[in-house]
């Protein structure tokens, strides 16, 4: 039967100041095998094979029906291999790219009858935010926002060198959590600090004046009280930042913590490590540079 494999990257949202909005697809990815069969058979291997769901509860098979019931298609089963390189509940959209994993390959399987703006306005809805899905499915750095109820987003490819180191913690932050914390209203002088410093990351972003990137990177609507869920995190950022990091920020709902360099990225990784460690918890960090090209259909 014919079958499709999909390469979905991971994704870092927020970076700070642009809070459901300003994201970066990573060189970090899971891979999505799907085929067409009489009835629904799952298996996953790395991140989540002893935990995610393998039946129809699979978010991954949900996003692919949910493609086949907008095509209005009926669909049998599905035959779905997962290589998950990406680490669940870290705050490195590991839930955008199974939507966008399931949904863009049972549209290529459909002929793709969906366009990939169609396929991030449904994957949007499913997932209950678009700042992951929207770099996940187009690459870059990406703006998403809302233009009369419709999802758009602006990209950008980014022509400055520049990586991320990212450190993921030993521990799980769900992203219902890391919202409930959240306050309902926020201060006039927050909501423009935020203002400011998101405009400041997308003008660093586009010119390439990095030295901006650390005023751009902070952030006042969501990282103080999510700190509560990420013991060191305020340490963390520290000690990126005294080993040379340009910006640091906390990844998604967290707990990972990401950091902009151009230079010195074990020296960065390895310290934000260790401060992490001097409160009791351990965490792995890894060197990705920016992915531009999204989701790939590769098979």
């Amino acid at each position: 039967m014919k079958s499709v494999t999909v390469k979905v990257p991971a994704t870092t949202a927020n970076l700070g100041a642009g809070f459901d909005t300003l994201a970066i697809a990573l060189d970090l990815y899971n891979y999505v095998t799907i085929e067409l069969n009489t009835k629904t058979h799952i298996e996953i291997e790395n991140e989540g094979k002893d935990s995610l769901p393998l039946d129809e509860d699979n978010i991954v098979y949900i996003a692919a029906k949910a493609v086949f019931d907008m095509a209005e298609v009926k669909m049998d089963g599905l035959k779905i291999k997962l290589v998950n390189n990406i680490p669940l509940a870290r705050g490195l959209g590991s839930s955008a790219a199974a939507w966008v994993g399931g949904a863009m390959g049972a549209n290529y399987l459909l002929g793709n009858r969906f366009s990939k703006d169609e396929i991030m306005s449904l994957t949007a809805e499913l997932e209950g935010h678009p700042d992951n899905v929207t770099p996940a499915l187009f690459g870059g750095f990406t703006i998403s926002y809302i233009d009369k109820g419709t999802l758009k987003y602006f990209k950008i490819s980014p022509s400055v060198k520049f990586k991320i180191v990212v450190v993921i913690p030993q521990f799980e932050v769900s992203t219902s959590r890391a919202r409930e914390i959240l306050p309902s209203e926020i201060s006039r002088k927050d909501a423009v600090f935020n203002i400011s410093r998101a405009c400041l990351l997308v003008s660093s972003i586009l010119t390439g004046r990095l030295e901006y990137i650390g005023h751009g990177m902070q952030d006042m609507l969501h990282q103080s009280y999510r700190k509560k869920l990420v013991h060191g995190m305020e340490d963390v950022f520290e000690a990126a930042m005294r080993s040379g990091a340009r910006g640091v920020a906390l990844s998604g709902a967290g707990p990972s913590i990401v950091a902009f360099a151009t230079e010195s990225f074990e020296a960065i990784g390895k310290s934000m490590q260790k401060a992490f460690l001097e409160h009791n918890i351990k965490s792995r960090f890894l060197v990705t540079g920016i992915n531009n090209n999204g989701t790939e259909i590769i098979d």
